[in-house]
């Protein structure tokens, strides 16, 4: 389990990484950042795939079709409606929605192991996932309410709300995403976490290139000011969306396996508070700025949630 919750932070610590990429390339449309970043993640995925080769062939066409639906909600839908969302309304809003994640997974888990047992292990009592939960959404409270106060932008009231119901749609997605990869993780214990990682990096790019190529000649006929086909900066956009592509795709997802291979699905929701966490840090670096008391506090909720689930869980197994 501990070797688990590891994997599961540093996954979180590399995931932290996505909320900074639209801070650095405000002026790229989403779903070119999301198209970059995945193109990136698939080439990447696909040299290593020699050293997998083995494994991936012994994948099966329903196996290929789950991880495409896999990538298109939680790897493109998700980052393309993230980036559409920090664009419109900022980090702040933006994470704050983000960060009901732990909230969603844990809940979902719950009418999710009422038929899985067998596989999942027996679900936490309502009580502890209440407290749990608790702690997190006051952690969460407090983080967003210092951050709305600090933001003083004025929103255009139908791009706050398209911002609002793009970070919506990004919870959902992932929310989806970590139920389903789970599952799968589960249902298939001879294949590595590593190996899933390559098979989902495989067809994000055929997916990627053909959403990249539309979305360039959509631009090029209605929004003509954007440099085609790498933007302004294209030097930049390149090397950003290789060390995102890596970082956050194909490592964050290594990990994440890892993690689900490991851990029962009750304990991976809360556990997704450290991309939170590791969001707001480097948000901070970035600002050069220190957070505020209040912040320090909703952090310290945020990990207080996350380790009495972890004591929790860790009670249940020695019982049963």
């Amino acid at each position: 389990m501990i070797l688990g919750i590891f994997y599961a932070i540093i996954s979180g610590l590399l995931w932290g990484l996505i909320f900074i990429g639209p801070l650095l390339i405000p002026e790229y449309p989403g779903i070119f950042q999301a198209s970059g970043r995945y193109i990136a993640f698939g080439l990447i995925s696909l040299l290593l795939s020699w050293y997998d080769r083995k494994h991936l062939f012994q994948l099966l066409l329903q196996d290929w079709l789950e991880a495409i639906k896999l990538v298109i909600a939680g790897h493109l839908m998700y980052y393309t409606c993230l980036v559409g969302a920090i664009q419109r309304i900022g980090v702040p809003i933006s994470t704050a929605i983000i960060g009901t994640l732990p909230v969603m997974i844990t809940i979902s888990s719950q009418f999710f192991l009422s038929d899985k047992k067998n596989l999942f292990g027996h679900a936490l009592s309502k009580k502890s996932v209440l407290i749990s939960i608790l702690l997190i959404s006051v952690g969460l409270l407090c983080i967003n309410i210092s951050e709305l106060r600090a933001d003083c932008f004025i929103y255009n009231i139908v791009e706050y709300l398209v911002g609002i119901a793009f970070a919506i749609i990004s919870v959902l997605c992932w929310t989806w995403y970590a139920m389903r990869n789970m599952y799968w993780l589960k249902t298939h214990p001879n294949n590595k976490p590593i190996t899933w990682a390559n098979a989902q990096g495989i067809v994000t790019l055929p997916l990627s290139f053909i959403t990249y190529f539309m979305i360039c000649i959509y631009s090029f006929y209605i929004q003509n000011e954007f440099t085609l086909p790498l933007g302004p900066r294209p030097i930049f956009f390149i090397v950003l969306m290789i060390i995102i592509g890596f970082c956050c795709s194909w490592l964050g997802t290594f990990f994440w396996n890892e993690a689900s291979r490991r851990l029962p699905i009750t304990l991976m929701g809360p556990l997704i508070v450290f991309e939170t966490i590791a969001g707001l840090i480097y948000a901070f670096i970035y600002r050069k700025s220190w957070p505020s008391s209040l912040i320090l506090i909703g952090v310290l909720l945020l990990i207080s949630g996350v380790l009495y689930i972890v004591y929790t869980q860790n009670s249940c197994h020695q019982r049963n």
